[in-house]
């Protein structure tokens, strides 16, 4: 069979029904305790249920990562992307709505290196659980979302933001295959849904930097500035997931071992640089806590060096002529963990497609008459990178 052909194309949409059925069929396995167990690691999300109010989006958003998926498994792309995968979209028309896929090929060769095979990704994000939400501490309009068990996490965009995303994304890969133990989050889909004739929404899929979260203590949003960057934290004894911000992390540090903290400097730098060329600004680095068992410290004869990992931990060799590896844990999500002698401590940068453009810089000017001789997140990429890399050296050890 013919692979697709680059550039626009309108199809009609598989069903996910058969998907739908199989899932059902392997959640009835499961049994009473497992389903105990998730439901404890939920504490504090919550599903998106018939009645809530983005139900029916979030279930058109299921049925079209489902269809799409099936497209990347239909034709399975080999080798690195060309410039046609980065440009091509793909409309599949379902009941009641069209979901676009904006250079599906690209983020399937991604998905690919990254060791994700696209049948957990199509069961994660199909219909086979309902979303999860959880109360957003971010004051953008932006929606949301966790796949039902926590892997990926979904983020409706404005359509600039998409744009910025998909030109930056040729040198995005290009520094992935460079720095394949990077703190970039790894984006994985890029797309539109559109309800009858209504106007265009996007969103997009990454992989969440807090997985696994079941034994997560805190979690922080930081961007190195002190204006708006206070969160008031759950009443104690909350089961409530709030994400806290910088002036949350006063009195608190990062405590690495020697090496673990001279490699995320350095990547962090290296990370930041790269951000300050694509023009962008306002990222965050995301961190959260976790506290070591007993079993879980000192275990370096278990790493091992110059893998990089998919969320499930499989292994597969390092490019050529790639930079800055460490020792990853033998766990999954590996690249966004690293273990200090008490905690495990999660950590990526998001957020990567706000541009330095006239309206930041006329928001530039309004804040610095609004908060003279305080710190805030609108400045240069290169004020702003240079900040946060200061933030985490300032703050670990």
């Amino acid at each position: 069979m013919a692979a697709p052909s680059p550039g626009p194309r309108e199809v009609l949409a598989p069903s996910p029904e058969a998907g739908r059925k199989a899932t059902t069929s392997s959640s009835g396995r499961r049994g009473l305790l497992w389903r105990l167990r998730d439901k404890q690691l939920r504490l504090g999300l919550f599903e998106i249920s018939p009645g809530h109010e983005l139900h029916r989006l979030t279930c058109m958003m299921q049925a079209g990562l489902w269809a799409a998926t099936q497209v990347s498994m239909d034709h399975p792309h080999r080798g690195l992307p060309t410039e046609e995968d980065f440009s091509e979209v793909l409309t599949q028309v379902h009941e009641g709505f069209e979901l676009g896929t904006l250079a599906g090929p690209a983020f399937a060769c991604l998905r690919h290196s990254l060791g994700l095979a696209e049948e957990d990704y199509q069961a994660a994000l199909g219909p086979g659980g309902p979303y999860l939400q959880f109360l957003s501490t971010s004051k953008s309009k932006a929606s949301f979302f966790l796949s039902h068990d926590q892997r990926f996490f979904l983020k409706t965009q404005r359509r600039r933001e998409v744009q910025a995303l998909l030109s930056h994304l040729p040198r995005y890969v290009q520094h992935l295959q460079r720095h394949p133990h990077s703190l970039l989050a790894r984006l994985l889909g890029v797309h539109s849904l559109r309800v009858a004739r209504g106007k265009k929404k996007y969103f997009i899929v990454m992989q969440s930097v807090f997985y696994p979260a079941g034994r997560i203590s805190e979690r922080y949003d930081i961007k190195g500035c002190e204006v708006s960057r206070w969160v008031e934290p759950a009443p104690e004894g909350s089961h409530l997931v709030l994400v806290l911000k910088d002036l949350n992390f006063q009195g608190k540090t990062i405590n690495l071992a020697g090496p673990q903290r001279s490699w995320l400097l350095q990547q962090m730098e290296l990370d930041t640089a790269f951000l300050q060329e694509l023009n962008v600004l306002d990222y965050s680095l995301l961190l959260a806590f976790q506290h070591l068992q007993e079993d879980e410290r000192g275990l370096g004869s278990s790493l091992v060096f110059c893998t990089a990992r998919s969320l499930q931990g499989v292994q597969r060799p390092c490019e050529s002529g790639a930079q800055n590896l460490r020792l990853l844990p033998n766990c999954p999500n590996a690249l966004h963990i690293l273990d200090g002698p008490e905690q495990r401590y999660f950590l990526g940068l998001v957020d990567l497609a706000t541009v330095y453009g006239l309206r930041k810089r006329l928001e530039y000017l309004w804040k610095t008459l609004r908060y003279p001789n305080r710190t805030f997140s609108t400045v240069s990429p290169a004020v702003y990178a240079r900040r946060l890399c200061q933030w985490v050296e300032a703050h670990t050890e």
